[in-house]
């Protein structure tokens, strides 16, 4: 009878929501300081939407499907392509794609997109509850910055809902800076040095 040997092979790889909220901190900050008038202009925004916004936040993406993380997976991928929507709208905007294009655009069309986003990270908002308290409040400001966008898109209470999306993405960067650096820090020392919060406990597995 033949001896027949299984061999089981376990691929390990590295928690990649550091460089997710990494990606996430670097873009929101330097979108917020053109909202808050601390800067001007899109032209040097648009290459950290794209590459810490929008590449890495897919790779990110990419790397917790492996570890059958359909949370993480769909925030990192959903918000990674987000950033390459945007990037793309200023390029058309600022007229990179020719003067037709930039010539035909309406705000209110980003201000529905910005609607399905926010729909999109209030239920991940709930998700969220059940992972750690600090990326629970990004959520929540993520939930803020996109009823800012929205309504200002609109040119509802325009200054006001401006505002709004400006602070709530200046805090944003400030929570996914921490975020990642726990990630780090909590992993490479095998102890807490950052704490995150514990899960709400409200929905048990």
């Amino acid at each position: 009878m033949e001896n027949q040997n299984t061999h089981h092979v376990k691929i390990t790889t590295a928690d990649p929501s550091a460089l997710g909220l990494f990606g996430l901190a670097m873009v929101t900050l330097v979108a917020s300081s053109q909202k808050l008038g601390l800067t001007e202009g899109l032209s040097f925004v648009i290459p950290w939407a794209f590459f810490l916004g929008g590449i890495a936040q897919l790779f990110a993406c990419v790397q917790d499907a492996k570890h059958n993380n359909t949370f993480g997976t769909t925030a990192f991928g959903a918000f990674g392509l987000f950033w390459f929507g945007v990037g793309t709208s200023w390029l058309i905007q600022l007229g990179f794609f020719g003067e037709n294009l930039a010539a035909n655009v309406d705000s209110r069309q980003l201000g529905v997109a910005f609607i399905g986003y926010l729909i999109f990270s209030i239920f991940m908002t709930i998700g969220a509850m059940e992972t750690h308290k600090v990326l629970f409040f990004i959520f929540v400001f993520i939930d803020f910055l996109f009823i800012g966008l929205a309504l200002s898109s609109f040119d509802i209470l325009h200054d006001a809902t401006h505002m709004l999306a400006a602070i709530s993405e200046l805090i944003i960067a400030l929570l996914s800076f921490y975020g990642s650096a726990a990630a780090v820090l909590n992993t490479h020392f095998g102890q807490i040095v950052l704490p995150v919060g514990k899960p709400f406990g409200i929905f048990k597995k």
